[in-house]
């Protein structure tokens, strides 16, 4: 995974805009990048744990509300297919994630070969609104809380989706979204998905 890592932050090029993912192998990029020191980034993390990390090597990372795009944003994902369909938020930041990836002009995910797959199975990470979480869960059916799981950085509460993906993973997207008590869900779609690299294990 350090060469997946060392060829994404290859595209970071000085002065551009860019989007930090969450997660083991955004530790990676984020080592690479450093150890770059490409000039004048303009960075944000969609996830306190990486906005910590990219301080202590000396990344700068800014709150996201004075950029109203990204020139690219990195992340990793849990599974991935060859047409780019991918289940990402296991570490439990995937709205961000997902605001993240569609501000970007160009979405890369790297992923190690044991995460891609040939169809999306369950479970798809969600993160959903604490206000009538009891009706939510009764409209989703088949979402299970994660358990002692903290909340999301925007203080949403954390599951998973286990139902069925038999329809592919389109329609599933679209009725995830339909539910107003989701806030965000794991399921990111190749219009969001520009780019997939591959670490494989030395």
């Amino acid at each position: 995974m350090r060469r997946a890592g060392e060829q994404a932050a290859a595209l970071v090029q000085p002065g551009m805009r860019v989007g930090l993912g969450t997660g083991r192998t955004v530790a990676w990029l984020l080592d690479a990048l450093a150890a770059r020191h490409v000039p004048d980034l303009r960075c944000v993390a969609t996830s306190p744990e990486t906005e910590q990390r990219a301080h202590e090597l000396g990344i700068e990372v800014e709150p996201f509300d004075a950029l109203d795009r990204l020139d690219i944003a990195i992340d990793g994902a849990d599974q991935v297919t060859d047409d780019h369909w991918a289940i990402k938020g296991g570490h439990g930041a995937q709205l961000r994630e997902k605001i993240v990836a569609a501000a970007a002009d160009r979405f890369v995910v790297i992923a190690s070969a044991d995460k891609l797959v040939d169809a999306l199975h369950p479970p798809v990470p969600l993160e959903l609104e604490r206000f009538g979480l009891a009706s939510t869960l009764r409209e989703l059916q088949n979402a299970r809380l994660r358990d002692n799981a903290p909340p999301t950085p925007d203080g949403g509460v954390l599951a998973d989706y286990v139902g069925p993906i038999d329809n592919g993973p389109g329609p599933l997207a679209n009725w995830l979204d339909s539910i107003p008590g989701v806030a965000g869900h794991g399921l990111f779609g190749p219009q969001l998905v520009n780019d997939v690299i591959v670490g494989r294990q030395p």
